[in-house]
């Protein structure tokens, strides 16, 4: 039994770390889609359209991660590489999204996201990246 649970916990450490890691590559991928620095954004200017964008994007990679996991393959590499691989999908998925949404709207969109005032475009992208996640999370299921 004290096997099981230390491997289990090994497991979870495992998935965890990864869950961060595609968190993080989910956090560049809005720094690059919107001007500035999003760090400045959000914790210097106090940004609410940068926050709930980011907010979205996390939640819905964290989504992804639980998917994955939560049907993970028997075996621990499969579920693992399935993490990894539907993970930079969906955050791929999630760009995509922004740039159809940019394309779709006036003005720039990243643009947008970065005024000081609450604006509806920020609550719309951000309902596409949670939504491009949803997507995601639905073709592992």
């Amino acid at each position: 039994m004290l096997q099981d649970l230390l491997e289990g916990a090994g497991r979870s450490i495992v998935f965890g770390v990864v869950g961060i890691g595609l968190m993080a590559l989910g956090y560049v991928l809005i720094d690059l889609l919107t001007p500035g620095k999003l760090r400045d954004l959000i914790w210097v200017d106090r940004n609410p359209n940068a926050s709930l964008l980011l907010a979205a994007n996390q939640l819905g990679i964290a989504a992804i991660v639980f998917t994955a996991i939560f049907t993970s393959y028997d075996s621990f590499g499969q579920g693992l590489a399935s993490t990894v691989i539907f993970g930079i999908v969906g955050i791929a998925i999630m760009g995509l999204a922004f740039l159809v949404l940019d394309w779709m709207t006036p003005g720039k969109l990243g643009e947008v996201i970065c005024t000081p005032d609450r604006h509806g475009g920020a609550m719309v992208s951000a309902a596409a990246h949670f939504g491009a996640a949803l997507i995601i999370c639905a073709c592992i299921a």
